[in-house]
């Protein structure tokens, strides 16, 4: 049986990695991953350096203490809201329930260099 996930990235073991840190989240990145963060006041096209923790090339490491600087560059490809989320409220025998929706607005990056 074979099991997919979405949410699994393929990362290659041989390209450089870095672990970035932004918007109180941290992710793990290549060049040329885009990905979505929490949203950023920055307009489409716009370069930006993010907060670099660590970075990885093979068998060369530089770990952070706590912060390597702004080593990693990213433009802003988007911006948009995730899907909606329901947050249900409900108490037995008291006929009380209440449901309210929420979206997330995010920033989708480019990774362009290490």
């Amino acid at each position: 049986m074979k099991i997919e996930n979405s949410k699994i990235e393929n990362f290659n073991i041989m390209s450089k990695i870095a672990v970035i840190k932004t918007g109180g989240k941290q992710y793990k990145v290549t060049e040329g991953l885009t990905l979505k963060v929490e949203k950023l006041d920055l307009p489409v096209n716009d370069k930006i350096k993010l907060e670099t923790l660590l970075i990885a090339d093979g068998d060369n490491v530089e770990i952070g203490k706590p912060s390597l600087g702004e080593k990693v560059e990213a433009s802003v490809v988007d911006h948009g809201r995730n899907e909606k989320i329901s947050v249900i409220k409900f108490k037995n025998k008291v006929r009380y329930k209440r449901n309210v929706g929420h979206r997330q607005n995010y920033t989708k990056i480019l990774i362009n260099k290490i």
